[in-house]
Formats: structure tokens, C-alpha cells, sequence
């Protein structure tokens, strides 16, 4: 049997309706005429092996690694084949993700959505798996040895799903020593190092310059939000700005500053000019009475309005002038405060014109959350961390894999809705 789950952002009980059996016929004939968009990207013992991996992602399994998922659909001789299907299977990743990000758009695309970029880490134990290091993971909130996926996420009025994806390899993989082990993890030789940030960026940019999303909105977290040459070098198309955390010691200039360059009496002439004021930290304006709270609902959660106090200031960014010791101020931009019930406080900068009405960045800073509820579905209900392999194709394909199936439970949850409606 397929097992389906609800999710905070459309509450229906799922496994209650897939428990009917006329449902689950249902549901067995929907997977079959969806996985067969993938078709032609697979050979004929190969569409068996994609078929029983995205079976084994959707089952009750409580490990949905590849020998509990050939164990239960096939018997003990199909784990070895399996396995080889993920590490050597001569199947191209890309026109399969190519096939998926179209089927994402027409499921959920919508003309004010948000592509926004996150990372996650999956802990593993060892140091022969592509990738590991002993660096900070997201999850459990310390160091811990663990790989680390940068990933692209879209959320819109009609739902909300990864995009595309990457591992992202630690500098010191590519220094000599790491040879043999670059070469047991089957890592592409043309593969070149590259920071979250900058992999981030990449994403972000093709799937803008596709122009198969539909975004209004681009969203990131503080890791990247206070990297302002992330920003700078967003390729936005007219109409789609960013909303980006950032964190408490961002600074901005609340009126932009006059700008001189006193004649100096001896030596060479100033490079950088002196400022009427400096900036202000946001942490700073968010403790400034001049400036006050309003309180506003953001939207309804599972448990139901989300109410939060927010401020929403005009004002300028603040850039490094050449030398980090001299500050400049850049352009106009938003700044967007949320404080919560427990006294929380998230600070936001947007490129969004000054016209914009404040609901509009009311509504884009909740479309940041769905990327982390991507992550919620797919690590707690399709087993996206219970992969074995070691290999950079391992790990791509077992991604890949699990964003199809996610795909498939969102087009569950819309043909569940439309059911109810009648």
C-alpha cells in the first residue's frame, strides 16, 4: 500500500482517505500514469528499477534505503540490481529533472510565487561518502560530520515544491590528498569548488533565466541575505525582487548621506569620500520607538491565525566602499521587521519598489517558510536522508528521486481537494 501524508500547508488527512479502497485504486492508476512521463528517459529494465524506487519512497517502509525497498517489493535477488541502477546505470539525470521542473510548473506555478534558496544537511558517519566533512549542520544546530545539498524551492498561491538541486563538496575534497577518494566517489573530473553561496546563485539565476517559474519574489535566509555580492548578482528579470533575511548586525542608511571630499592640505587626494552620518544596524531601528510596531496576521497556520508585529521602513543599503574599513550606501531598499509572540525579531531587506503596497512584503516573507516545509516532507515522510550510497551519482539520483516523489504527493493532495469539494 502507498502511504500519503498531510502537511501544514493544506491539512487534509491523506492516509484516512487512502485508506478507502476504492481510493487506493485510485491512486495506484494516478502513480502509473504520472510515472509515465519519465518513460522515455529509461530503458525497459530500467523504467522497473525507477518504477519500485518510487514506490519504495512512497510506501510505510520505516527505511526507504534501496535494500529495505528491493526486500519489499521484489525479494532478496533484486538489492544488488537495485544498488546498481543508482551507482551505474548509464541514465542521464538531466532530462528527467528537465521533465519534473515542467510538470512542477504546471502544478503549481503561479504569477506572484517565490523561488527561494536553502540548504540541509544529512548526517553520516564515516569519511568515504562524497562530500562528508565535519561542518555545521542545520538540523541538529552544532558541528557534526554530514554532507550538505544546496537546494531551490517554489511556493505560490497553488502549492509549493523543490525546484533543482547540489551537493555542495568541501574545498579540501579537491586538494590532492582527497584523490583516491575522489576517484571511489566517482566525483566528475570537471567539477570545480564552489561555495554554498555561489551554487545558490547558479541555481537561481538558470531557473529566473528559464523563465519557467513564474516569480515575483526571490527568497534566502541570513546565510545568504547579509552576502551582499549574492545579492548584487541576482539576474532578477523586471518585476521580481528579492525579500532577504539578514541578520542583526545588517546596516542600512535611513536617509541617504551627503557625500564630500575635503580638499586635502598635504599628500595625495582622498579615494573615499566623508559621510554626513554613518548607518544604523537594523538591530538598533528595531528597538527605536520612533519607528513603531504593527500588528498584522500573516496568514492562516495549522493551528490558526499567525499573527506577528512587523515595521516596514524605507531606506538605503550599505555597501563596502573598496577598503572594509569605508562604507558607501547603495540603493533603495525595504526594510521588513517581524517580531513574534516570544519576542523573536527577523530582519528582512528588499529591492521591491517604493509604491509596493506592505502587504505585498507581508505576503513574500511567508512564502520563505515552504522551502523548510519541502525539507519536513521529504526527510520525514520520503526518506530523502535514508540513502546508503557513497557516490556523487548516488546521492544525485536518490535526490532527484525524492523530489518525483514529492511531486506526486502534492498532485495527490489537489486531486483529494477537488474530491472534497464535490
Amino acid at each position: 500500500m502507498i502511504m500519503m501524508y498531510p502537511t501544514m500547508f493544506d491539512p487534509i488527512a491523506l492516509e484516512t482517505w487512502c485508506s478507502d479502497k476504492e481510493n487506493d485504486t485510485q491512486l495506484q492508476t494516478e502513480l502509473e500514469s504520472y510515472l509515465q512521463h519519465y518513460s522515455l528517459c529509461f530503458s525497459n529494465p530500467q523504467k522497473k528499477a525507477f518504477q519500485t524506487v518510487i514506490r519504495g519512497l512512497l510506501s510505510p517502509l520505516e527505511r526507504k534505503s534501496i535494500e529495505p525497498i528491493a526486500l519489499y517489493f521484489s525479494g532478496e535477488e533484486y538489492v544488488r540490481p537495485l544498488q546498481q541502477f543508482f551507482s551505474r546505470s548509464p541514465f542521464k539525470e538531466q532530462p528527467i529533472l528537465e521533465i519534473y521542473q515542467r510538470l512542477l510548473s504546471e502544478q503549481i506555478g503561479s504569477p506572484r510565487g517565490m523561488l527561494s534558496v536553502d540548504d540541509t544537511s544529512f548526517v553520516k558517519k564515516g569519511r568515504h561518502s562524497v562530500g562528508v566533512k565535519r561542518q555545521y549542520c542545520g538540523h541538529l544546530g552544532k558541528t557534526e560530520n554530514c554532507q550538505c545539498g544546496v537546494f531551490l524551492a517554489y511556493a505560490g498561491d497553488k502549492g509549493y515544491g523543490l525546484v533543482d538541486y547540489q551537493l555542495y563538496i568541501p574545498q579540501e575534497w579537491f586538494s590532492e590528498p582527497y584523490a583516491d577518494l575522489r576517484e571511489q566517489c566517482r566525483m566528475p573530473e570537471d567539477l570545480a569548488f564552489g561555495t554554498k553561496n555561489k551554487i545558490a546563485l547558479r541555481l537561481l539565476n538558470q531557473a529566473l533565466g528559464s523563465g519557467q517559474f513564474q516569480a515575483q519574489w526571490v527568497g534566502c535566509d541570513a546565510a545568504y541575505g547579509n552576502d551582499h555580492a549574492f545579492l548584487d548578482a541576482l539576474r532578477l528579470p523586471e518585476g521580481t525582487w528579492y525579500l532577504a533575511a539578514t541578520n542583526s548586525k545588517e546596516r542600512v542608511f535611513l536617509t541617504y548621506p551627503e557625500m564630500t571630499f575635503p580638499e586635502a592640505r598635504r599628500g595625495r587626494p582622498r579615494k573615499h569620500p566623508v559621510l554626513s552620518h554613518g548607518p544604523s544596524s537594523v538591530q538598533d531601528i528595531a528597538s527605536d520607538p520612533a519607528y513603531p510596531w504593527e500588528t498584522v496576521i500573516l496568514g492562516e497556520g495549522a493551528k490558526g491565525p499567525i499573527i506577528a508585529e512587523r515595521k516596514a521602513i524605507r531606506c538605503f543599503s550599505c555597501r563596502k566602499d573598496l577598503n572594509r574599513n569605508y562604507v558607501r550606501p547603495g540603493g533603495a531598499v525595504w526594510l521588513y521587521l517581524r517580531r513574534y509572540a516570544d519576542g523573536e525579531i527577523k530582519y528582512f531587506v528588499s529591492d521591491a519598489p517604493s509604491d509596493i503596497a506592505i502587504w505585498e512584503l507581508d505576503r513574500a516573507a511567508t512564502l520563505r517558510w515552504p522551502i523548510e516545509q519541502c525539507f519536513e516532507e521529504c526527510k520525514g515522510n520520503l526518506g530523502m536522508g535514508h540513502y546508503e550510497c557513497r557516490s556523487y551519482r548516488g546521492w544525485n539520483r536518490h535526490m532527484l528521486f525524492v523530489m518525483i516523489a514529492h511531486l506526486f504527493t502534492i498532485r495527490i493532495r489537489e486531486i483529494l481537494k477537488k474530491n472534497q469539494s464535490h
